[in-house]
């Protein structure tokens, strides 16, 4: 099986979905921050009544935060990106993927039938699949593998 139909076979919801945290809407920049540094994670879904309505990335702490710091008192609301493009946790992971490329996502919340968020999916989550999947190819790699030397070693 060729790796595109690993990928249109494999649904999203058995990737690693666990990198987010979730805040409540009307939340503080600041301390939607501090829940970030805390989950160690780059990415907070926005809810409201148990339902997702927003993604707070690092993204908007560079474009919109960095650049007004008055912003970090400012309710999440006012900062995140509201109504986010989701997929179910039937979607595959290579329709997810083109997805992801297509919209320039880094992150695409996985968000079930009634509502309920089940995850949050990064490139890192595929590339965990496939090192676990192919553990030679992905992992037994040069740290930098487009080096070349400059001469023949021995001459």
């Amino acid at each position: 099986m060729s790796l595109k139909e690993e990928l249109m076979n494999e649904q999203v919801s058995h990737l690693d979905l666990s990198g987010f945290c979730q805040i409540a809407s009307g939340t503080a920049v600041r301390q939607s921050l501090a829940n970030m540094r805390q989950n160690k994670t780059n990415v907070c879904l926005v809810t409201k009544d148990n339902e997702l309505v927003g993604i707070f990335t690092e993204r908007d702490v560079l474009t919109k935060v960095a650049t007004n710091p008055a912003n970090l008192d400012v309710a999440v609301d006012e900062i995140m990106t509201p109504n986010p493009i989701t997929v179910t946790p039937e979607t595959s992971a290579a329709d997810a993927l083109w997805l992801m490329d297509a919209k320039q996502f880094r992150n695409l919340p996985v968000v079930n039938k009634n509502g309920r968020i089940v995850g949050n999916m990064t490139h890192q989550a595929v590339i965990s699949f496939l090192a676990a999947r192919y553990p030679v190819e992905v992992l037994n790699r040069p740290p930098r593998p487009d080096l070349f030397p400059r001469k023949q070693e021995g001459g």
